[in-house]
């Protein structure tokens, strides 16, 4: 079994992927994080950050189509270059740490993400100046080191009165880069091996799965509502690694 998953280990990871990728599919939010958060309680969180990144980008490639028209490239191109520089220096953090240390800060960073995204601050205009969009890509570098950059972008963009075509395209480009990006640095932080291939061969269908169904929109709950509902399960994930990892 990759990483040494027990049955019940992996079992419980089989079903966080596919619940994960359900909430991605229904309200497109939360999938690495929600794995990652899953992962820190059967096993180190670290092993998973390479196998979502691999499948994030798999699921971004596969809604790329038309969306191009609509992506804001300068911010594209502000947020990598405040990713460029955030990335080694998460990636040299997080790997420095022990194991139930690197789940109290993956934990702690979930945590804080749930808090702003629940918040649902609002800003009177759009933000395009490039220090505040590089202070976010910033932001998002140090936490793609755990596989999360999506989690500080999420809520700066939310907050802005963007059209909802440019707030999903500019997300679409910029994702695929950032994990192009961020391969071979964790490949030199030693989190990629043959488990990860593994990992992402099984996880594969089993994401495309539950994105498949997540999207066809079975409860007739809204996406917005039901979006809150997936970062009350995120936060309570996190709040379960944390208490293991202080334990």
């Amino acid at each position: 079994m990759p990483f040494d998953l027990g049955t019940g280990a992996l079992a419980w990871m089989a079903t966080a992927i596919v619940v994960a990728a359900f909430v991605r599919g229904y309200s497109g939010f939360g999938y690495s994080a929600m794995v990652i958060a899953a992962s820190s309680l059967v096993t180190n969180p670290l092993n998973f950050v390479a196998v979502v990144v691999i499948l994030e980008t798999a699921m971004s490639l596969q809604a790329a189509r038309g969306a191009g028209p609509d992506v804001d490239w300068r911010r594209v191109r502000l947020l990598m270059a405040g990713a460029a520089m955030g990335l080694p220096l998460g990636l040299w953090g997080l790997t420095s740490l022990p194991e139930d240390l690197a789940r109290v800060a993956i934990s702690l960073l979930v945590l804080t993400m749930c808090f702003v995204l629940l918040a649902g601050w609002r800003l009177g205009g759009e933000i395009h100046g490039a220090p505040s969009n590089m202070g976010v890509g910033l932001l998002s570098g140090l936490a793609n080191a755990p596989g999360m950059g999506g989690l500080p972008i999420v809520p700066f963009f939310a907050a802005q009165p963007m059209q909802a075509a440019v707030f999903r395209a500019t997300l679409i480009a910029y994702f695929p880069l950032l994990d192009l990006y961020s391969a071979p640095l964790y490949f030199w932080a030693g989190l990629v091996s043959w488990d990860t291939l593994r990992a992402s061969l099984i996880a594969l269908p089993l994401t495309f799965l539950g994105n498949w169904l997540g999207g066809r929109h079975f409860f007739s709950t809204d996406p917005q509502e039901f979006r809150r509902f997936a970062i009350l399960l995120l936060a309570a994930l996190a709040g379960l690694g944390l208490v293991k990892a202080l334990l």
